[in-house]
């Protein structure tokens, strides 16, 4: 558990911007929530070592500062079963006084739409209040790195991968997919509790391929990196606002997977396969992220939390701070929250009809 509780600076920006939001929410019905000597419990259904925990650790002492009364925030971490343990248990939860909220990511909202039976937790009951988009890298070692002949991954055809999965459902189902569409035989170890237990495995060669989304990236792969024990692969890319996928602003230099797919004989970038994967990757990265009140929160929550995130984006530090630590991607709040959580919910019957038949012949994994 990790204990977060913040001096009383506050930026005289962060208290207009605060000041502002609220003035407008309370004309809109709500008059927010005083926390003063309370303390705010965020439950992360993870482990402490994977990017939700880099992503609530940076986001819980700017919460803090930002929330009426500046509670003292608290990151619990509830791991097990893929994140749907965490997440069943908020969904038994009723609101009270606004001092527990939630943080799912692409590995909660996967299962949830995919009709996994473990699954006791429903969206729709839920009220979001921040959105956080997100991206991916894929890394290898050094030696099967040089093996590639620039984006052409198919000299690695030939390798035995070994990959630390968190569930077949999970987040991990758009890497693994990726991998197989260029050809490579990756092998599951299944079971992880965070994807920063699977950077774990790789640092300790009982892995030889990962991923990481962006903020676990930046924080425990660069060094990697930049000590020659690891190289990045792939990017999943980014959108652009015609939805295509491009290349993550965050690591530019990096190629995408199309890249390395139009470049690999085998590997299509359109059909029935390259239409499941992008639906999977755009449900689970450009909102992978998001903070949730629980069912029944009063409209005076949703603001205050509203109102405490809208106003750490409106710090004069905030695209610095997070640049370094989350990556550069939106951070959403309001009508755009719920959009996020709409696209992150839903993915076409198509999509999902291929992935469960895929995980059915893949993994053994029957949903039906």
């Amino acid at each position: 558990m990790s204990v977060f509780k913040t001096t009383r600076r506050v930026a005289c920006s962060l208290v207009a911007a605060a000041a502002a939001t609220f003035s407008f929410q309370a004309h809109a019905g709500g008059h927010g929530i005083d926390l003063t000597g309370k303390t705010v419990e965020w439950i992360i259904p993870f482990s402490e070592t994977g990017g939700s925990a880099k992503w609530a650790n940076f986001y819980a002492p700017l919460l803090s500062e930002a929330l009426p009364g500046q509670p003292t925030v608290v990151v619990k971490f509830m791991p097990g079963a893929g994140s749907t343990k965490g997440a069943n248990h908020f969904q038994g939860l009723e609101y009270e006084d606004g001092t527990t909220i939630f943080g799912s990511s692409g590995s909660t909202q996967f299962p949830f739409l995919l009709g996994d039976p473990r699954v006791k937790y429903n969206y729709a009951d839920w009220n979001v209040v921040l959105a956080s988009g997100t991206g991916g890298v894929a890394y290898l070692p050094p030696d099967l790195a040089a093996k590639m002949d620039g984006m052409d991954a198919s000299a690695l055809q030939d390798v035995d991968f070994i990959y630390g999965n968190q569930g077949a459902t999970r987040l991990d189902l758009v890497p693994t997919l990726a991998w197989e569409m260029l050809g490579l035989n990756v092998e599951s170890v299944m079971g992880i509790k965070g994807r920063g237990d699977g950077r774990l495995m790789f640092e300790r060669g009982e892995a030889n391929i990962d991923y990481q989304t962006s903020s676990s990236y930046l924080s425990g792969v660069t060094p990697l990196v930049e000590a020659g024990t690891a190289v990045p692969m792939m990017t999943w890319g980014a959108l652009d606002e015609a939805g295509n996928i491009v290349r993550d602003p965050t690591f530019p230099d990096i190629p995408t997977f199309k890249e390395l797919c139009d470049a690999t004989d085998g590997c299509e970038t359109s059909g029935e396969q390259w239409d499941a994967w992008k639906a999977f990757f755009i449900a689970g990265f450009p909102a992978q992220k998001m903070v949730f009140l629980p069912a029944g929160a009063s409209n005076d929550a949703i603001v205050t939390y509203t109102a405490a995130f809208d106003a750490i984006k409106a710090r004069p530090d905030f695209a610095e701070i997070s640049a370094k630590r989350l990556g550069k991607y939106p951070q959403m709040t309001g009508e755009a929250a719920k959009g996020a959580l709409n696209s992150g919910t839903n993915v076409s019957a198509e999509a999902k009809a291929f992935v469960v038949n895929w995980l059915q012949e893949k993994y053994g994994v029957s949903l039906n």
